[in-house]
């Protein structure tokens, strides 16, 4: 597909110079863990931990990860923004230009086997709405931007790692894209895209992003775990089984 597909940094949106006269357009905003695809960030992390360009490193990485991996779940319950710093705190000494080799594989290997078969239709029903869709995700920009592609979504508003002389120092460019930041970012694009949100939509599978459903007119849950159900239904949110 040769759709081209913009990355959106955090904390880097500014009011759009549009002509004010301009009607209104509305737009898609997709969680992607969970609700595109049925991996996680974890599966992200151990599949470049166990690529690193040594086989010591490889090693050491994955087994530690590994390690790791029971702590990370019991964070992400407590804080989704801070599940995501210790998450990527593991990619403190990975070189950037490996990483942005690694992009394409992973898509390929993690990624793409994995998108849940119903989301291409998602994609495409509101690709014939004319929405502008836009991937809002905790993932790493070089890992989403393939995903992006493939399905045809227009943006990316993801997380980045801080590179010091090409090295990752295991910290996040902030403001954090993760749980109630998220409702943030949605608006802060749709003002300098000129978006109308009361029309817009959002599809999210969990509880924790309730405050970027919360933005859009048009709510939906898609897989939604025991809370995100539980809220849709009081709400009168459409829920949605794309798996």
């Amino acid at each position: 597909m040769t759709h081209s597909t913009s990355s959106v940094a955090p904390g880097s949106l500014s009011a759009s110079a549009a002509n004010p006269a301009e009607r209104l357009i509305a737009g898609a905003f997709y969680d992607m863990d969970g609700t595109i695809v049925s991996t996680n960030l974890v599966h992200s992390f151990l599949y470049t931990a166990a690529h690193e360009p040594s086989v010591l490193r490889t090693l050491r990485s994955t087994v530690v990860g590994l390690a790791k991996v029971p702590v990370f779940l019991a964070v992400d319950q407590v804080s989704r923004v801070a599940f995501n710093e210790l998450l990527f705190a593991g990619y403190a000494g990975m070189f950037e230009d490996r990483l942005l080799e690694q992009a394409q594989d992973h898509f390929a290997t993690v990624l793409r086997p994995n998108i849940f078969p119903g989301a291409y239709e998602l994609v495409e029903n509101a690709r014939k709405k004319g929405l502008r869709q836009v991937l809002v995700t905790g993932s790493l920009d070089v890992m989403v931007a393939p995903l992006a592609r493939h399905l045809g979504i227009e943006d990316v508003i993801s997380n980045r790692l801080e590179f010091k002389d090409g090295v990752a120092t295991g910290r996040l460019v902030k403001p954090i894209v993760a749980g109630a930041n998220k409702a943030r970012f949605i608006q802060e694009y749709a003002k300098k895209w000129r978006i109308d949100l009361l029309e817009s939509y959002g599809f999210s599978d969990s509880y924790s992003d309730y405050s970027m459903l919360s933005v859009v007119g048009r709510p939906a849950a898609v897989n939604p775990d025991r809370r995100l159900r539980m809220a849709a239904k009081e709400h009168n949110w459409p829920v949605l089984d794309i798996r």
